[in-house]
């Protein structure tokens, strides 16, 4: 089956071979209903990507973590669910991030107050 998708002007033309499945559902999706957007990263395979990242090959981390990833079919339905969970994830990022920064900042203050 191959579906040229370009009913909507703000998402790119995308020819489809075979069945599409929604990425987060994995239902079964006709391509005309598709929602294209970028698939769901969690927080814990950011961190993974940018550790083994940073300890492999750290001349490529500014292109792994800057790449644009490929847009994936989700179903309109779960448009609620993929924004809460992508909120989630933002805040799992923003919680580590602050406490990376006061692990890091912590014995600092403490030296400084001696």
């Amino acid at each position: 089956m191959t579906t040229d998708i370009a009913s909507n002007t703000t998402q790119p033309s995308v020819t489809v071979h075979g069945p599409l499945y929604c990425a987060l559902t994995g239902r079964v999706l006709a391509a005309e209903e598709a929602y294209w957007a970028a698939p769901l990263i969690t927080a814990r395979e950011l961190v993974s990507t940018f550790v083994s990242t940073l300890l492999r090959a750290p001349a490529n981390l500014g292109v792994i973590m800057t790449a644009e990833q490929p847009e994936v079919p989700y179903a309109p339905e779960v448009r609620e669910l993929l924004a809460q969970r992508r909120s989630t994830e933002q805040a799992k990022l923003l919680f580590l991030l602050l406490l990376l920064a006061a692990l890091i900042f912590t014995p600092v203050l403490l030296l400084a107050m001696r």
